[in-house]
């Protein structure tokens, strides 16, 4: 086992283990979290981790301490990661479930996570203190009192639904505070994009080809090719003209950051080595006698 030896500041010694952190699955555990709500405080950034071996995070025992000092612990913590749907969305902010949809096509309020029921249906799920402090802020008393305006009407009657864009835009929020390194941000907005949009933005396929080992995993835990894990991936797709032109710029901004910092590898150029002369095939040479002494026989006769 490896140990960090550490000076402290009294002159002394101190040797410990290197890894002062514990798997996720632990630290849910020890928090008192369902793993689902463990993922949604990491995502909504209550509970800090740092990357482990083969991509896990680990949690550090000082912030498990931190959390369970906290006051309310534990029931305040599983209350900040608690994340609801339509129906109870629209208990929580006192308004009609058709109201609460409403606003959450327009964008007045974010997903921050998904998952299908048994239909192949999508639903959404949204953070409960956003929700609650949203209904208690005056300034949004008309948007859920009174009449939708007429320009958001419109905007509804043209079938407008910004759900899943702003859940891209949250999810990748997400995904750029766990990157620690620069390949690893460019490989999260990549993961926004179709393959032609990433071609488009990273012209040199080496580059591409590095960007794919840095994109993240998708979300659920749906089947490759399955109709689940299609959903998945076309919710994940940017479809506006305006997201994915500012997506590109994105990427192709971070991944110019990514190869002044690392260039992504090639393969290695091969080196001819000396050139190994082959002896040529060469035939006995015919006797100069014997040439000469057949033109003087012809000669004599």
């Amino acid at each position: 086992m490896t140990y960090d030896t550490t000076v402290t500041a009294d002159g002394g010694s101190v040797a410990g283990e290197r890894d002062t952190t514990v798997p996720a699955g632990r630290a849910a555990r020890e928090l008192g979290l369902k793993p689902s709500e463990f993922d949604l405080a990491v995502q909504l950034g209550r509970i800090r981790t740092s990357p482990g071996d083969g991509g896990r995070r680990r949690v550090a025992r000082a912030e498990i301490e931190r959390l369970r000092a906290g006051p309310g612990f534990p029931e305040a913590l599983r209350r900040s990661v608690k994340a609801v749907g339509t129906a109870e969305g629209a208990a929580l902010m006192q308004v009609t479930g058709a109201l609460f949809t409403r606003l959450a096509r327009l964008g007045v309020l974010v997903p921050v996570t998904f998952h299908l029921n048994r239909h192949r249906a999508v639903v959404w799920l949204y953070p409960a203190e956003e929700l609650e402090r949203f209904a208690a802020d005056d300034r949004n008393a008309p948007l859920l009192t009174g009449r939708t305006p007429e320009g958001l009407r419109s905007q509804l009657d043209a079938g407008v639904d910004l759900r899943p864009r702003n859940w891209r835009g949250r999810r990748l929020g997400f995904l750029l505070r766990l990157a620690d390194d620069p390949w690893a941000r460019a490989g999260a907005v990549a993961s926004l994009l179709d393959p032609l949009h990433v071609a488009q933005a990273v012209k040199d396929p080496y580059e591409r080809s590095h960007l794919n080992r840095f994109r993240p995993p998708s979300p659920g835990h749906a089947d490759p090719g399955s109709p689940a894990a299609r959903i998945t991936e076309e919710l994940m797709t940017a479809q506006d003209a305006d997201e994915i032109a500012w997506l590109q710029s994105e990427l192709t901004r971070l991944t110019a950051r990514a190869r002044n910092h690392r260039p992504a590898p090639r393969p290695a150029r091969h080196r001819p080595g000396p050139a190994h002369r082959t002896p040529r095939d060469t035939k006995p040479a015919r006797p100069a006698s014997r040439g000469l002494l057949g033109r003087w026989r012809r000669c004599t006769r």
